[in-house]
């Protein structure tokens, strides 16, 4: 098994470093002070294919393996976890349209959205079915050659700056389960569609965050994934990759804060000596550098794993969500504990990781979740001797 970054990843690499250093690090702090959705800088993204780095080259990406991704998110991540954690959403939104969608929308909507031109919303998550989405309760009645979408959304990021929402609205009966769901992609200014306050969140201030209103929104019958009823495998399936993306830019922003942390222990003096010749400070770092690369490697043996189609790559995606964004929140928390008072201070980026890291834990399944998802698989016969 080769650990090693082929020439193509490190090329990747080297140039989302060079974008993220340019383009994202310098405003970062700024973006998350005036709560900026800095929209010209995810269209810039675009341009280099990073709105579109897993959706196939037909339909206009970059048709880049999830293992490449992580490459390229991480890095962006680095910069700003919060920008970088939208673009991967949006990301995960173009590539359900491209895979999933019909013709007109693979041919139309599906490159414009891989460009940056448009950006999308992924809409799931609803007032009472956050960690139940199957449970789900807006609507999709059939009218004519369409559907009328009514209901509503929370937590949707980028809500009211996009243009395309990825909507899942059950379609079957009130009790249909998870076999009732259907995902349409919906224009974002489509009548009767309505837009909340932007929350004021912890973290995440460089993105909006809206609940979104459907009243008796016409959808045409193009605009649907797939068939009916095929809407939440689809979600699902979307959900594996964002895991990873969530789980990759925490290893950004942890990769970052080990960094800077670095940094300040050999710069900072206390007692006539610098920090870093305390071996309890050392023991410290040594603890968030080594569980920084456990949970590297989870994440991209989980990149690998769904790359190759592995039948428990679902397994591998919740465990490395769920490890490596506990792991890297503690990281970034104990690089603030070394920066002292520093840390907690603006001048320094350490408390705009720590806020921004913190989500990473709940969205795209909280932690919980993810833990009820391994304990279930793992509990089947055959499946710990399957992960050996």
């Amino acid at each position: 098994m080769d650990f090693a970054l082929n020439e193509d990843q490190l090329a990747y690499r080297d140039a989302a470093k060079a974008f993220a250093e340019k383009a994202m690090a310098p405003h970062a702090a700024g973006w998350d002070i005036d709560h900026t959705f800095p929209l010209e800088v995810i269209r810039e993204a675009g341009e280099l294919g990073f709105c579109g780095l897993y959706t196939p080259e037909a339909r206009g990406g970059m048709g880049l393996s999830r293992l490449d991704t992580s490459v390229i998110v991480e890095e962006l991540a680095a910069a700003c976890p919060s920008t970088a954690a939208y673009i991967t959403i949006h990301n995960m939104a173009t590539w359900m349209v491209a895979c999933f969608g019909s013709e007109a929308m693979k041919q139309d909507v599906a490159p414009r959205m891989a460009s940056g031109e448009w950006l999308g919303s992924y809409c799931l998550t609803e007032p009472g079915a956050g960690s139940d989405a199957a449970n789900l309760q807006t609507k999709a009645v059939r009218e004519g050659d369409g559907y009328r979408l009514t209901g509503s959304k929370v937590f949707i990021s980028g809500a009211g700056a996009t243009q395309m929402l990825v909507v899942m609205a059950r379609t079957g009966a009130p009790d249909s389960g998870a076999k009732g769901i259907s995902a349409f992609v919906v224009p974002a200014n489509s009548e009767g569609i309505h837009y909340g306050k932007s929350e004021d969140k912890m973290g995440w201030h460089s993105q909006p965050t809206r609940q979104v209103s459907f009243d008796n929104v016409y959808v045409p019958l193009e605009n649907r994934l797939g068939e009916e009823g095929e809407g939440f495998r689809f979600a699902m399936k979307g959900l594996d990759g964002g895991r990873l993306n969530i789980a990759t830019c925490s290893l950004g922003g942890a990769q970052a804060a080990l960094a800077r942390t670095r940094d300040y222990m050999h710069e900072r003096s206390q007692f006539g000596r610098h920090l870093a010749d305390f071996q309890a400070l050392q023991f410290k770092l040594a603890d968030m550098a080594t569980d920084l690369v456990a949970s590297r490697q989870m994440v991209r043996l989980a990149a690998w794993k769904l790359d190759h189609g592995d039948p428990e790559a679902t397994l591998h995606c919740a465990m490395a969500k769920r490890f490596a964004t506990d792991a890297c929140f503690e990281v970034c928390n104990q690089a603030l504990q070394l920066h002292g008072g520093y840390g907690y201070i603006r001048e320094y980026p350490l408390e705009r990781y720590v806020r921004d890291l913190r989500v990473h834990q709940i969205l795209e399944g909280t932690n919980e979740i993810m833990r009820l998802i391994v304990a279930r698989r793992v509990l089947e016969s055959g499946v710990v001797e399957a992960i050996q």
